[in-house]
């Protein structure tokens, strides 16, 4: 991620846009060297949803169904002291 002082992002903004458009890398805009700012490139157009964009970019590894413990370890399952 490329960091970039205000005055010199005001100086050459047009460029600095052009530059992450092209490049899609993100730059950190500073003031007097701290963080105020983040231009990001534009999500793609093709899609509706963002979330689109990760569509087939996960791989299911175990079950995600089935609970992590069993049901005798939940504390809703516990018995109520009497």
């Amino acid at each position: 991620m490329k960091e970039i002082q205000a005055s010199e992002f005001k100086a050459k903004c047009l460029a600095i846009l052009d530059e992450v458009a092209q490049q899609g890398e993100s730059v950190t805009i500073l003031k007097r060297g701290k963080p105020v700012a983040q231009l990001i490139p534009p999500t793609s157009r093709l899609h509706r949803f963002p979330q689109h964009e990760l569509m087939g970019t996960v791989s299911i590894l175990g079950d995600v169904i089935s609970p992590t413990l069993p049901a005798q370890e939940w504390e809703s399952e516990g018995h109520l002291p009497r």
